[in-house]
């Protein structure tokens, strides 16, 4: 599936991932390829983004949307905080 990551100033991500986990409103959550659409606001946290060849980027996001849909996942963050 296709992800990006955006905030006001610019584009964090762009590329492709096979899961993508998220700190929800209402707890983490996972999007994986082929998932149902979904929006959701989310909370301050890590975003966790698995590629295919194994690989793992870790991003922390001040807050949040989430829309995905098709296989095209959009995070439109607040911000980004420092690792």
């Amino acid at each position: 599936m296709t992800l990006e990551i955006l905030t006001p100033d610019k584009t964090i991500y762009e590329g492709e991932a096979t899961s993508v986990t998220l700190p929800g409103t209402l707890g983490f959550f996972e999007i994986l390829n082929n998932h149902a659409p979904i929006i959701s606001t989310l909370e301050d946290g890590k975003v966790t983004v698995r590629g295919g060849s194994a690989k793992e980027d870790t991003f922390f996001i001040k807050g949040g949307v989430v829309e995905a849909s098709n296989n095209k996942v959009i995070i439109l963050a607040e911000g980004i905080m420092q690792k």
